[in-house]
């Protein structure tokens, strides 16, 4: 199913190979673009001139700079989910402090190593979403970008105890839990730009002791 932020804006998906690429070197040069010069210095001409590519191919994947972003945004999410998904495949939790151990792990490496998700992420609380009200919907128009995450992470979370709280409300503790892992970790990376060692361990002890009552192990 295609998803809801690739929908906004988003022209058409490349079918072919060559095209493939060049939506992928677009998405790249991007989130090279915004660790440079952030959202309100994007342009989609110097994502062209960037990529090598005429500004009519940018045009042809994406409406205007907006949809550009929310490409990125999802991309990030597909990463991120990815990842999760491998490394609970390859080692079932076993508690809740694993659960979260490897979720904060994943994200800290992603702001650390990939490009232009220090400034993005999943779209939540960064410059730009501040600027313009609307980008705080990037993944589901319909609600914001924590939330959307919270969903995902729910189809990834069969640890929690769904039989003792209904979904609402189980989707609701994930949705919390994104709040106050962004604001905690936001704050670590404003703190040191490797991500500060001390405020990312209270970010998990945080987690633990909110996410615990929801755990079956």
């Amino acid at each position: 199913m295609e998803s809801t932020t690739e929908s906004a804006g988003l022209r058409r998906r490349p079918m072919q190979r060559r095209s493939a690429e060049r939506y992928e070197r677009i998405l790249n040069v991007c989130a090279e673009l915004l660790d440079e010069v952030g959202f309100a210095g994007l342009t989609t001409t110097e994502v062209a001139k960037r990529a090598e590519v005429p500004i009519g191919t940018v045009y042809q994947f994406f409406a205007d700079k907006s949809a550009l972003v929310h490409a990125l945004a999802a991309r990030n999410l597909e990463n991120y989910m990815g990842r999760l998904a491998r490394r609970y495949g390859e080692a079932v939790p076993r508690s809740v402090e694993e659960v979260v151990d490897v979720a904060i792990d994943e994200f800290v490496d992603m702001r650390r190593t990939l490009p232009g998700f220090g400034v993005l992420d999943f779209g939540a609380g960064s410059e730009w979403s501040e600027a313009d009200p609307r980008d705080l919907y990037l993944l589901d128009e319909n609600v914001e970008n924590n939330t959307a995450v919270a969903r995902r992470l729910r189809m990834l979370t069969p640890f929690l105890d769904s039989s003792r709280a209904g979904s609402a409300e189980i989707e609701l503790a994930l949705r919390v839990t994104m709040e106050a892992a962004d604001a905690v970790l936001q704050l670590a990376f404003r703190s040191d730009p490797e991500g500060d060692a001390a405020l990312i361990a209270e970010c998990k002890k945080l987690l633990v002791g909110y996410l615990g009552p929801y755990y079956v192990g």
